[in-house]
């Protein structure tokens, strides 16, 4: 086994403990990753908190990194050491199902492998993510870091870029399109760059009006105070898209009532329960989904887009060590807009 050092739990907490871990020898096909930069998810905060499934004792959180190759496999062929890598929220899946095969792991039929917190399909070991030094993962879940993506700016495309950029594709959205994001968060600063660079209308949804210049500057065309009702009246069946990042549980029907005939809305930031009346989306035949990160082709896809436009994430990096602080930081909503871990205290 090869060991490392990285932040577990202690319980349904926010505060780490600092430990050794073990990181299997290398198999076949795996690259070991020295984790350099890793994004700090709301997702994580689900987790540790016992709301994901996944088991809180002992979980290593950390699913959108980036790192330098360290070892390679005798069977690897698409990277050496040396190699700057980008890793996110999967790291297997069966490979052979339909959704496997179209580039889809996330929705791996089998189930996919989270980068934290689920079983290797191997050994049954428990997956550890990147809140740590080290990681091992087959090469085919790591992604070659585009040349001038800053790596600290780079972790959250692995995961809150691709989950922004996948239900854009799906919707069509390009030149001409209007697009509204329902919260300017870790999850919709960058929906509103990558929607603008799409050549989208961007406008933003927001319960807080002094936002709108921070909007602005990300690219958005303005922001929609939706605690006026005056203002949600006059953009009715204004948008072809509506990406609602919104964690905490809220009514749909004013963000539907936002969409024009054949409108989306997609609704990404995953709260535990939303109410839904179906005549909502009877007038103007409007649609309702929701989509979970990405698989390798729309995950590589996303990352040549990025690189082409110039587009990271907005980030405040702090050393592992503040950890439990970025955590609790981000409960309360104290951030602007992602926190993203610089791992090399743990040397």
């Amino acid at each position: 086994m090869r060991t490392t050092t990285g932040w577990e739990s202690t319980g349904r907490s926010t505060e780490l403990r600092r430990v050794p871990l073990e990181r299997r020898d290398l198999r076949e096909d795996d690259l070991a990753v020295r984790v350099e930069y890793c994004g700090v998810c709301h997702s994580d905060l689900h987790s540790l908190h016992g709301l994901t499934g996944k088991p809180t004792e002992g979980l290593v959180p950390g699913h959108e990194f980036t790192g330098v190759v360290t070892a390679v496999g005798a069977g690897v062929t698409a990277f050496a050491p040396g190699d700057r890598v980008a890793v996110g929220t999967i790291v297997d899946s069966c490979g052979a199902c339909a959704m496997c095969r179209a580039g889809q792991e996330n929705y791996c039929y089998e189930g996919a492998t989270s980068t934290y917190g689920t079983k290797d399909r191997v050994d049954g070991t428990v997956t550890k993510g990147g809140y740590s030094r080290e990681y091992v993962l087959r090469e085919k879940f790591a992604y070659r870091l585009p040349e001038g993506l800053d790596p600290a700016a780079a972790a959250p495309l692995l995961c809150a870029g691709i989950t922004m950029w996948e239900p854009l594709k799906a919707a069509g959205i390009g030149a001409g399109s209007r697009v509204a994001i329902a919260g300017l968060g870790g999850l919709g600063h960058l929906g509103v760059k990558l929607a603008a660079a799409l050549g989208a209308e961007v406008t933003v949804l927001s319960r807080t009006p002094g936002k709108a210049g921070d909007a602005r500057a990300l690219g958005a065309t303005g922001l929609l105070d939706t605690t006026d009702e005056t203002q949600l009246a006059g953009a009715a069946g204004r948008f072809d898209l509506v990406l609602d990042t919104i964690s905490a549980p809220h009514d749909l029907a004013p963000l539907l009532r936002l969409l024009g005939l054949d409108g989306t809305l997609s609704v990404v930031g995953l709260p535990v329960e939303v109410p839904v009346q179906l005549r909502h989306l009877t007038y103007g035949r409007k649609k309702l989904t929701s989509s979970g990160t990405g698989g390798t082709r729309g995950t590589a896809e996303m990352l040549a887009f990025a690189a082409e436009h110039g587009i990271t994430a907005e980030v405040e990096l702090l050393p592992s060590a503040r950890v439990e602080e970025a955590l609790t930081r981000l409960e309360r909503g104290d951030v602007r807009f992602r926190f993203v871990l610089d791992l090399s205290d743990l040397d």
